[in-house]
């Protein structure tokens, strides 16, 4: 059955060849990335009926525009693929003082995701990325009121995402199923040479495990949980996000945040 998916950061990397294999297989595909020229080749890249959509999800009120383009032409949406992310940016903080990594990876996808519920089915899917890189938030971090390295804000940010994935799948309960999945370390994308220097391994590794948690049988009762690509399996992700008050305070200052941006 033909689905319609929308991948974000589908210009390059991961989430490009995700988007090529999807339509491929015959399913109506929704590209987003940032800068225009590359969604236009990414689209020809893709091919079929694709759809682009042009948003900086550094900023949370461009999300909130990327939403209402994506409603106004589309009545349902079967899977969203939170894809998008960074490690690396050459001015990590932005105006708002917030750090780009817990924007691009963290608030931006929440937001996103709730934005485009409405037109997601009960079978739909939502699949985030989250990596092995996984550290306890720093509450602060997240507010913009402490500093992080490259490493350690991208690695709060992972788990920042996992934590949301599970906690809200519990309030979702009857679906679209929230999935956290970890491509694989170390994978041939643009973040991977920038940002450690070396090739990597394929990029079907990570491509591959995307879309089957999108489809999947094996996810059809995954919600909430997170996969990790690295070991092949479900697994529990950092101790962190299964401490309850942790998650609390994670889930509230995500909320508070994306409505104080949006």
């Amino acid at each position: 059955m033909t689905k319609t998916i929308l991948v974000t950061g589908a210009t390059d990397g991961i989430g490009l060849l995700t988007a090529k294999k999807l339509a491929g297989d015959g399913h109506r595909v929704l590209l987003h990335g940032r800068n225009p020229s590359k969604l236009k080749a990414a689209q020809e890249a893709v091919g079929g009926q694709a759809e682009t959509y042009s948003a900086d999800l550094s900023d949370m009120s461009a999300v909130v525009g990327l939403a209402a383009a994506i409603r106004a032409k589309n009545g349902s949406l079967d899977v969203l693929i939170n894809n998008a992310g960074v490690l690396k940016a050459p001015q990590p903080v932005l105006e708002n003082g917030l750090d780009i990594r817990f924007v691009v990876n963290t608030f931006s996808p929440y937001l996103l995701t709730e934005l485009l519920l409405p037109i997601m089915p009960a079978t739909g899917r939502v699949v985030n990325l989250s990596s092995a890189a996984q550290a306890p938030v720093d509450i602060g971090a997240m507010q913009g009121e402490t500093r992080l390295s490259d490493m350690g804000a991208y690695a709060q940010s992972k788990l920042a995402i996992t934590i949301w994935t599970r906690e809200w799948a519990r309030e979702l309960a009857g679906g679209p199923a929230l999935i956290a999945v970890n491509p694989g370390s170390l994978l041939a994308s643009k973040m991977v040479k920038d940002g450690f220097g070396v090739a990597g391994n394929d990029l079907n590794i990570g491509a591959d495990i995307l879309i089957e948690a999108a489809l999947g049988d094996h996810f059809s009762n995954a919600s909430g949980r997170y996969f990790d690509n690295d070991s092949g399996a479900f697994a529990d992700p950092h101790p962190a996000a299964l401490n309850t008050e942790h998650a609390t305070d994670v889930m509230r200052t995500i909320r508070a945040i994306t409505r104080q941006q949006s």
